[in-house]
């Protein structure tokens, strides 16, 4: 009797050990495709944007900064939205604490996400031209939407087509001094070229060299 017992309790024991494994080896593989998108690619790619973040905490001319480059770059090889649009705003996000949060910000990020839809027109067609063109769309976005938020949110300039106007032309104007670069458009034009020429050109010589990097999309 006692011997039955024992056995029945090794039986019970060999019976279900291999449903227990089979769980076990289940729950692993899920996890194990849930990050499955985190490869060399991915890496490289969040690599440049966390660079592009810092940067900003860096001293530069106004508006001469990553953030377009960074929000292109971003949407062009980033081939998941939800990593395309969360990881850089949310390195701005946090850059932005750093720096300090303003009653501009809603303008800036609006800009920031159609500047990430842009660099995924160019997914298929990255060459200087598309990459040159999407960076002064993105520059010229970014002014419009800014300078507009500014004028509806500025006590200076009536709220008319008239004083939109005077607000765009001042935003063209402004920084007119070696000092802070040339002026607060053409700071940001040539920052979002300089640093998309960065940006673009290392991956593409990463690429180059390590062509498997160009396989491993996410």
């Amino acid at each position: 009797m006692i011997v039955c017992q024992k056995y029945e309790v090794f039986f019970i024991t060999i019976d279900f050990y291999p449903n227990d494994l089979l769980l076990l080896c289940q729950s692993k593989l899920n996890i194990f495709m849930k990050y499955k998108s985190i490869n060399p690619r991915f890496i490289i790619v969040f690599s440049v944007i966390l660079f592009a973040a810092f940067t900003r905490l860096l001293p530069h001319w106004p508006n001469f900064t990553p953030i377009a480059a960074m929000a292109l770059f971003a949407g062009t090889y980033f081939d998941r939205k939800q990593y395309a649009f969360a990881l850089p705003i949310a390195a701005m996000f946090i850059s932005d604490l750093v720096i300090g949060l303003h009653a501009n910000m809603p303008a800036v990020y609006i800009s920031f996400a159609i500047t990430v839809l842009i660099g995924m027109t160019i997914r298929k067609k990255v060459n200087v031209g598309s990459v040159v063109l999407a960076s002064f769309s993105s520059s010229v976005i970014f002014f419009l939407i800014t300078n507009f938020a500014s004028w509806l949110a500025s006590p200076f300039y009536p709220q008319t087509i008239t004083g939109l106007a005077e607000c765009y032309l001042a935003g063209l104007m402004f920084f007119q001094d070696t000092t802070y670069g040339l002026s607060f458009y053409l700071n940001d034009l040539i920052g979002t070229l300089f640093f998309s020429a960065v940006f673009y050109g290392s991956f593409y010589l990463v690429q180059m060299r390590f062509p498997v990097l160009d396989k491993s999309r996410f």
